[in-house]
């Protein structure tokens, strides 16, 4: 962060708070339920592309002030495969209790199963456990730049296939027709995106492969795909490379997904853990 933009936020009336050194940042003093003006868009997006994610607190906002805020940034996103609102199915709901134990604590980046990934998520806490629960994201850009320069030099050029898989067989656990699943598969079929994304905005390089969404590496055989892919996942693991996010309710996170994955810390079950997230539609990587 700049101090030219630290004086940006200082003229907007916000204060900013640094969760590391290479990524997050809290704004405080800022209301979400207000028409917020082109300059502060502005000035969040920015902040958004240099720090991957950005955090906002005691936001006491409703659902459609909550989409509202997000379509600032873009055209909002309908998931096929998750919980969504039946008023406003743009919000997904991510709810975990006793009965419903949390499943995504894995470093990833969100649908990268589209051909179009989303340009990032906004993630609200309506309610959380006591203790535990926290997000945790992974600056890929710095993960990039930590590789050695062999490895770099095989990932130029270098397209991985990402799938949906894995939603298609919980709707076969659930009892899903082989039909509906088939028709689900063809409408969202396989994705070819580079292994090394360029970023839109920054034009800087990150890891763009996650654990949960990429199936293989082209042009490779599979033992040779998975070895790499492994090494580039565990990329994501280096805490030189993170932050950590506390929630409390109303709380807000808006991350870069093009240039950060994120892991769910699954520790508090089974305490209740409810969320609402509204997606952002992105392009098609390069």
């Amino acid at each position: 962060m700049s101090a030219l933009e630290s004086n940006m936020a200082e003229d907007l009336g916000f204060r900013l708070h640094h969760l590391s050194p290479g990524i997050g940042t809290e704004v405080h003093d800022i209301d979400l339920s207000k028409d917020l003006g082109v300059e502060v868009i502005d000035f969040l997006s920015d902040l958004l592309v240099e720090r991957k994610v950005i955090f906002f607190r005691d936001q006491a906002i409703s659902m459609h002030q909550h989409i509202a805020f997000a379509r600032r940034f873009g055209d909002i996103e309908v998931h096929p495969f998750t919980e969504n609102d039946d008023d406003y199915p743009e919000v997904i709901h991510l709810d975990n209790d006793r009965d419903r134990p949390p499943k995504i604590n894995v470093w990833h980046s969100d649908v990268t199963w589209r051909q179009e990934p989303s340009l990032g998520s906004i993630l609200r806490a309506v309610e959380v456990p006591e203790v535990g629960g926290d997000t945790l994201f992974a600056n890929m850009e710095a993960a990039y730049a930590s590789l050695d320069d062999a490895t770099k030099e095989v990932l130029d050029g270098l397209y991985a296939i990402h799938d949906n898989q894995v939603f298609l067989d919980g709707m076969r656990k659930e009892g899903a027709s082989t039909k509906e699943i088939q028709a689900l598969r063809e409408k969202f079929p396989p994705a070819r995106h580079p292994v090394v994304r360029t970023h839109p905005v920054s034009k800087r390089k990150s890891i763009y492969v996650n654990r949960i969404f990429t199936r293989r590496l082209e042009d490779m055989s599979p033992a040779d795909s998975d070895a790499l892919l492994e090494k580039l996942f565990l990329t994501a693991s280096n805490p030189d490379h993170q932050c950590r996010f506390r929630w409390r309710k109303d709380s807000f996170t808006f991350w870069d997904n093009r240039a950060v994955q994120h892991f769910a810390a699954a520790d508090y079950w089974p305490a209740v853990r409810k969320m609402e997230r509204v997606t952002v539609v992105g392009s098609r990587p390069e």
